[in-house]
């Protein structure tokens, strides 16, 4: 059909009688102007202007109504309205914004992938330059030498502070064998936005050409080069790092000892290993990292209350530099996440390294363990594959578990919130490699879980103790009592009432109960308390009473005691220090000598196995216990004698001065807090955290810092004294 005008002319008076039907509305209104940017009018299908008989009928229509086919046959001429479409919206804004963004991303992707080349032909130069010699880079250079006990220090001439630990392993950028992460890399992605694993997957492919290059440059061949399938990961390079037996700082002996002291109780407050698998010779193997950090645990343990030994230090000295190599180098095994998990475990402030540790662990993928663990979708895997995942799940679950616990703990707050990778714990209670003591992880796991959301609901109330917030705490305390009866049942099917782990879930309930309501009563003034809160009160006061009395009367628990972690050092403290204030505010409701001589015996247990900072902090709450009773009543308390101060205590004990503040209560002298007398025989008040003193007495509820704000800042723990200060981070 031609086009040209003189075409559509010569088309006949059909032609002419349907253009005027199209065109009649625009000849009609043809003196009114209309805009040129209006769009033109939904025009119907040829089907559409047919009536319903000549379209059932295949008849060719006029059009008109009525149609002549119809009125010949006297059929009813009947037309059906086209449906109209709707107006597709207008968005030329968002498209515009989103063409925008992506040719953004898209020279940002150039921009890489050019630097990416110029790189790679840098790095076939080198491969093509040296391929004879068989060495693809040079040597890195060797460490610097330690001296004695100091931290590591470079002899070099330059401005920066010398920084303690060891060079970065010259480990290659790759997975070696360790779970790939599919997680989305951030939530804010959205189908308009290009996935950053696009523009990660260039990075990638490159990095195994280079990394074939350098293989294939290591290994001369007269033959020409066969071309392989790529592996999806490649084998875990050697350890970087010695471990101290092999350094010769550790006798072999000695270092036995010293592991078989860490298993004796350390892994049940950190249920990260599997002493059937982790042993001696394993983890010496695999991980020098974790094997250092388990001998430096243990050897501060063993020294108990006397001074440090000098293997402590070395074994400290040396899985701290590790630690501090991995701050900027790449970590290619899961076990380095153990090593920092138990450097940050017994460590008083463990905020840090345990954070660190959470990045290493989602930087390997060790969060998808438990999701692979339950895909059921048939695949087979290996038995080192399924080691590797079972390995996985139970640090990651660990990690987790000790995450939120410090966070909650000292009043941070909570990073990871991701509880998907945790839904799947209870796989591995029934795996065929589970651990004796996955059974507590699993348990700690699902209490943490609870408190984060008890928590994070008492939080959004502001501090506003009515109706609903104690109907809140009633649910959550039945909540937590269906959680031990449920794990108790767990614990019941492995071991006896007696086992130790029975009594650390019993006394993990009662805590649980007494930091409920401390949360919940935040911020009232438990002196002036109306008769529902004053109840809950009381009831806080009996779950720390049993709480202590687990501690006191379980010969296994106390004996434990000295391998446990600061999380279980502030439940048994914090349950005596609740007792004493309680006693403090309701001395004529409580049996004060019962509390008093049980406190006692708390305090002198912490002491027995080096953990001087709670044991302090409960005999000054029992100092002012004692002050206030004994000038209350008339009652002069008997003050036991604890023996001489222990050294971290020294630099908080001045020599009294002739001056005393009429303002203030008088300081804490040596004898009230039961020591012998000296010329430095004052306790500065400054040291003595807000939430222990006098006028705090009234002051039941957890401070907003959580543990920091009780307890004693006391130096010398081990893990920092007797070493060189540390350079700040510049």
């Amino acid at each position: 059909m031609s086009m040209s005008p003189n075409a559509s002319v010569s088309n006949g008076p059909e032609s002419a009688a349907k253009r005027r039907r199209t065109i009649g509305a625009d000849t009609v209104g043809s003196s009114v102007a209309i805009p040129a940017a209006t769009p033109p009018a939904h025009i119907p299908k040829r089907g559409a202007r047919a009536c319903t008989a000549c379209r059932k009928g295949k008849n060719r229509c006029e059009g008109d109504a009525p149609c002549r086919r119809c009125q010949l046959s006297g059929t009813p001429c009947i037309f059906e309205k086209p449906e109209k479409k709707p107006a597709a919206p207008v968005a030329a804004a968002f498209h515009l914004e989103r063409l925008a963004r992506l040719e953004g991303q898209y020279m940002v992707m150039q921009s890489h992938v050019i630097g990416m080349q110029n790189s790679l032909d840098r790095i076939l130069q080198v491969v093509q330059g040296q391929a004879h010699s068989g060495a693809m880079f040079p040597p890195p250079p060797p460490p610097p030498q330690a001296v004695g006990n100091r931290p590591f220090e470079e002899d070099r001439g330059d401005k920066f502070p010398p920084l303690p630990g060891f060079a970065p392993p010259p480990h290659k950028y790759a997975t070696y064998g360790i779970i790939p992460s599919t997680a989305a890399s951030s939530d804010d992605e959205s189908e308009d936005t290009l996935p950053r694993a696009t523009l990660n997957a260039p990075i990638e492919a490159l990095q195994g050409l280079a990394n074939a290059a350098a293989e294939a440059a290591a290994v001369p061949s007269a033959s020409a080069p066969r071309v392989k399938k790529r592996k999806r990961a490649e084998p875990i390079p050697r350890n970087a790092f010695p471990h101290v037996v092999e350094k010769g700082l550790v006798a072999d002996s000695e270092a036995r000892e010293l592991y078989n002291i860490f298993f004796a109780g350390c892994h049940l407050f950190i249920p990260v290993f599997d002493p059937l698998y982790d042993t001696y010779e394993s983890l010496m193997e695999r991980t020098p990292w974790t094997f250092d950090a388990i001998l430096a645990v243990a050897g501060k343990i063993r020294s108990g209350n006397g001074p440090l030994s000098p293997t402590f230090y070395k074994c400290l000295e040396e899985a701290q530099g590790i630690a501090r190599s991995s701050l900027f180098g790449p970590v290619v095994r899961k076990e380095a996440v153990q090593g920092m998990l138990l450097l940050a475990a017994w460590s008083t402030n463990g905020w840090l390294p345990s954070g660190h540790a959470m990045r290493m662990a989602l930087d390997l993928g060790l969060h998808r363990a438990l999701e692979k663990l339950a895909d059921d979708t048939g695949k087979q895997r290996t038995q080192e594959e399924e080691r590797d995942l079972v390995i996985s799940a139970r640090i990651w679950l660990c990690l987790y578990w000790f995450d939120h616990q410090m966070s909650l703990g000292t009043g941070r707050p909570i990073v990871l919130r991701d509880e998907n990778s945790i839904r799947h714990c209870r796989l591995l209670l029934n795996h065929s490699m589970a651990s004796p003591t996955d059974v507590r992880l699993v348990s700690q796991v699902e209490l943490i879980a609870q408190k984060t959301q008890i928590y994070e609901t008492l939080t959004q109330m502001n501090g506003q103790v009515n109706h609903n917030t104690l109907a809140f705490v009633r649910r959550a305390t039945i909540a937590l009592e269906k959680w031990y009866d449920e794990c108790d049942e767990l614990h019941r099917q492995t071991m006896d009432g007696d086992s130790l782990l029975r009594k650390i879930l019993a006394g993990e309930l009662h805590y649980a109960k007494l930091w409920l309501v401390c949360v919940a009563l935040r911020g009232v003034s438990w002196d002036k308390m109306p008769f529902e809160q004053r109840e809950l009160a009381f009831e806080a006061k009996n779950a720390a009473s049993s709480c202590l009395d687990i501690f006191l009367s379980s010969p296994e628990y106390r004996a434990a005691l000295r391998y446990a972690v600061h999380d279980s050092l502030v439940t048994a403290a914090f349950s005596g220090l609740f007792l004493l204030k309680m006693a403090s505010l309701f001395p004529a409701e409580l049996d004060l000598a019962l509390i008093t001589v049980q406190v006692e015996q708390l305090a002198q247990l912490l002491s027995d196995v080096a953990a001087e900072r709670y044991a302090l902090t409960l005999r000054i709450m029992l100092a002012n216990l004692r002050r206030k009773v004994g000038l209350g009543s008339g009652i002069q308390t008997p003050v036991p004698h604890a023996g001489p101060p222990p050294p971290g205590f020294a630099e908080m004990v001045v020599t009294p001065t002739s001056y005393v503040d009429p303002n203030l209560p008088p300081p804490f002298t040596m004898e009230e807090l039961g020591f012998g007398p000296g010329d430095r025989n004052i306790v500065i008040p400054a040291a003595i955290p807000l939430w222990l003193q006098e006028q705090s007495l009234n002051d039941l509820a957890l401070p907003v810092n959580g543990s920091d704000g009780i307890f004693l800042q006391m130096a010398g723990n081990g893990w920092a004294g007797d070493f060189a200060p540390m350079p700040e981070a510049w």
